[in-house]
């Protein structure tokens, strides 16, 4: 087996994410022909097929689903020693492929990445914005920032804070349909369902003084997208468990108002998750950081106006 050009390897993880060599070639500036002569001078060095190619599509052979994820490190672990030589003058660079919930991404880390690059001019970002679970090899994603730990054992991750959920609506809603003074009293309202993979989450819990209050809740309107159940709270829809940084903005601009505030519903964590611990880079952890100091002030925020209380600080 002879040796395999870094050039060449950079081509083939190009075609792996795009599956094309034309977009892999597009991507990377340069003519297909040549990005097609690096992969077959990687598949002779290697004495295996890498790809199976059809007239319609190009996806992996067995021995290049074996073999490029260890490829994919090997060339993070170069791109961390040229990381650490940068160091001594501050400065980090690189592409940062981060995915993020919809409500949360749009409206909330958007702007914090914005300062983020500013500070960071020499960083890069590709942005992916979805709901649905990662799969970081497939998806081509360096992090996923998400409500909730790392369920995968082989995954890493920071916790970034906790996050206070609210039962949120509009003060047109309520003054047409009346405000609930206990959990109970949701059974007329009209509920804002989150759903993913066909369950929607119409199961409401709340907790005071250690007592917990279960309602299922009926409604009219449900989506895949947290993006558009905050649009539809705010909108005067219904009622809505958010989490307190979706609805921060609104919340603040009266826009909509926190019911039951003494009946608190559940309590996520916010997790910026990352393949495994080899694979975090200066990047990583910087904006990790970022995150933790944004989000931080964001809770300061809501608890100073009232909205939440200061006992939900602690991350």
């Amino acid at each position: 087996m002879s040796k395999v050009l870094l050039e060449d390897l950079q081509v083939v993880l190009k075609v792996a994410e795009f599956r094309s060599i034309t977009k892999a070639a597009a991507h990377l500036d340069m003519r297909m022909a040549t990005a097609s002569a690096a992969l077959k001078r990687a598949e002779a060095a290697l004495g295996a097929e890498l790809f199976i190619r059809t007239t319609r599509q190009i996806r992996l052979s067995s021995a290049g689903e074996r073999y490029l994820p260890e490829c994919e490190k090997a060339l993070l672990l170069l791109d961390q020693a040229k990381q650490a030589m940068c160091g001594s003058d501050g400065k980090v660079e690189g592409e940062v492929r981060l995915s993020l919930s919809s409500d949360l991404g749009r409206n909330v880390v958007m702007p914090w990445l914005d300062d983020f690059m500013d500070a960071h001019p020499h960083i890069s970002l590709k942005a992916t914005i979805s709901d649905s679970t990662i799969d970081f090899y497939r998806d081509s994603v360096d992090m996923a920032l998400r409500y909730g730990p790392p369920k995968d054992s082989n995954l890493y991750g920071f916790k970034i804070c906790d996050v206070p959920g609210v039962l949120c609506a509009t003060q047109a809603y309520l003054a047409q349909q009346g405000t609930p003074a206990h959990p109970h009293d949701l059974a007329t309202h009209n509920g804002l369902f989150y759903q993913l993979h066909d369950v929607i989450y119409n199961v409401w819990a709340f907790t005071r003084e250690g007592e917990e209050y279960t309602v299922k809740m009926r409604g009219n309107r449900a989506s895949n997208d947290g993006d558009l159940v905050r649009r539809w709270c705010v909108a005067g829809k219904g009622v809505a468990v958010k989490s307190c940084l979706d609805m921060c903005a609104d919340l603040l601009a009266g826009r909509v108002v926190n019911v039951l505030p003494h009946f608190t519903p559940r309590t996520s964590e916010l997790w910026l998750i990352c393949p495994s611990r080899q694979s975090i880079t200066p990047a990583m952890r910087l904006l990790r950081d970022a995150f933790k100091a944004k989000s931080a002030l964001m809770l300061e925020q809501l608890a100073a106006a009232g909205v939440i209380s200061t006992d939900k600080l602690k991350s």
